[in-house]
């Protein structure tokens, strides 16, 4: 088979480059493509060379240049084989890739919300120190105002006025302790002033952090959307490759069981008409052999009839016999079915679950729990988580996806089947990057929250058809009920 072989079709299949965004094209798989314009140039020459060699050519000869065609056509799907392994290794290492930037994210986005908190608390701390400045900037500005006015009257005139010396007396005595209280609080107004500055730095500086963790946010975000495109395209591809080398196989397989059957039916009435006059003869010979395997036969009749009578005697004894024994060890098999029925259950009852699991589908607070009321007022079977924006949503333990899309009121969910008669059902996605029947691994990307808001994420954990309480991981016990 080689890059260069026409097909019936008039289609050549070239071996094209696919190399991985991610990986600066180290890794490279040969991708099998139809030329579609040397099957455009190459189509109506073929179709009469195709016509032509259908008349010159023998049904044997016919047969066996299609046989040639289908063992190149099952090299080509040997080289697929090999190729889906390569694509698959591929998938593997990009699903790791991929849980693990997943896990990078949940960080970066608690990350975030810690910065975000911390913002909030000094920029309210930054508005209570304002506040209180400026109530010490008006009282002292007051006071100021007071001294400067009193500092314009002389002292003849302050001796001039209608007060008694008593009262002049006691105004001077409060002059004077109110300039060294007034200094105080000015330098308690400095003071201030400089830890104003400070929170105003260091909340300029958590701004800054902020915003450089929402960028890093975002590049995480980028490149995970990235993967997960990747992830379907080399799935898509290997999927139609594989679809069309198993369609031409199939033409050429019932094209070659046709030249088959015509060849097998010519060889038959060659020797039908060779075996004629043989049939005939042994024909003859066979009666003649008959008729003394008749007379043999009846002599041996009266021999074997009396040998049945002795042998049915016999036969009888024995299934009697037979008969008592399979009924004395059925009665065994049962109890020892019934022995062994309440020694599995014992294990069963001993044996533990498996191994559990404390991941959530995204990062977020939990803001209903299991058996608490939701908004609509009943009892909640799952944990409602209200995430960020934008999230990705990830697989909280490996499994099978068994359902994706809308589904009545719930919007667009996931059910995803665990081993172990585990299921998880979620709730509440902006996108979905999977379909059924896809397998996924622990914490491996499987969709995205709503891009505005505050979205909400329904997780419900089922075992056996029972609700339990996801928070508690898929090693809970069995049952309703677990708070």
């Amino acid at each position: 088979m080689g890059a260069g072989r026409d097909h019936p079709a008039g289609v050549a299949l070239l071996p094209l480059p696919v190399s991985s965004p991610q990986n600066g094209g180290r890794r490279r798989a040969l991708s099998w493509r139809p030329a579609l314009l040397t099957a455009t140039l190459l189509a109506t020459p073929l179709v009469v060379s195709a016509t032509a060699t259908a008349q010159t050519e023998s049904p044997g000869q016919t047969l066996k240049r299609v046989e040639q065609d289908l063992q190149s056509d099952k090299a080509l799907q040997r080289q697929l084989d090999r190729q889906s392994q390569t694509l698959q290794k591929e998938l593997d290492e990009l699903r790791d890739r991929l849980v693990g930037l997943a896990d990078q994210e949940r960080a970066q986005e608690d990350e975030l919300a810690h910065l975000e908190e911390s913002l909030t608390a000094l920029e309210t701390q930054e508005r209570s120190q304002a506040e209180k400045l400026e109530g010490e900037r008006q009282q002292i500005a007051a006071l100021l105002a007071a001294l400067q006015r009193v500092a314009r009257i002389p002292p003849e005139a302050a001796l001039a006025r209608p007060d008694g010396p008593v009262d002049t007396l006691r105004s001077a005595l409060l002059l004077r302790d109110t300039v060294p209280a007034l200094r105080a609080r000015a330098d308690a107004l400095a003071q201030a002033l400089t830890r104003l500055a400070e929170t105003r730095e260091a909340l300029q500086a958590q701004r800054g952090r902020t915003y450089a963790a929402r960028l890093t946010l975002i590049d995480r975000q980028k490149e995970i959307g990235q993967l997960v495109a990747r992830r379907e395209e080399l799935s898509r591809q290997t999927e139609e490759e594989r679809q069309q080398v198993a369609q031409r196989t199939a033409r050429l397989t019932g094209q070659a069981a046709d030249l088959r059957q015509l060849m097998e039916r010519i060889e038959a009435e060659r020797r039908a008409a060779a075996a004629a006059a043989a049939k005939r003869e042994s024909e003859r010979l066979e009666a003649e052999r008959r008729e003394a395997e008749r007379r043999l036969a009846e002599q041996r009749a009266a021999e074997q009839k009396a040998a049945e009578q002795r042998l049915a005697e016999q036969k009888a004894a024995e299934q009697k016999a037979a008969e008592q024994r399979a009924a004395e060890q059925k009665l065994a098999e049962q109890r020892s079915s019934e022995q062994r029925a309440r020694a599995e259950a014992e294990t069963a009852r001993a044996a533990p679950g498996p191994p559990a699991g404390e991941r959530l589908p995204v990062g977020g607070r939990v803001t209903v729990r299991y058996g608490e009321a939701d908004r609509y007022g009943a009892t909640s079977r799952g944990v409602t988580i209200q995430a960020r924006a934008g999230s990705t949503v990830v697989s909280p333990q490996a499994g099978t996806i068994v359902f994706a899309g809308p589904f009545r009121g719930y919007g667009q969910i996931l059910i995803v089947e665990h081993s172990h008669g585990y299921h998880s059902l979620i709730a509440g996605f902006g996108r979905i990057d999977t379909a059924v029947g896809r397998r996924v691994a622990t914490g491996e990307p499987i969709g995205l929250m709503p891009a505005d808001g505050s979205p909400d994420l329904y997780f419900e954990l089922r075992r056996h058809g029972q609700p339990i309480n996801p928070q508690r991981g898929f090693g809970a016990p069995e049952g309703k009920g677990q708070g």
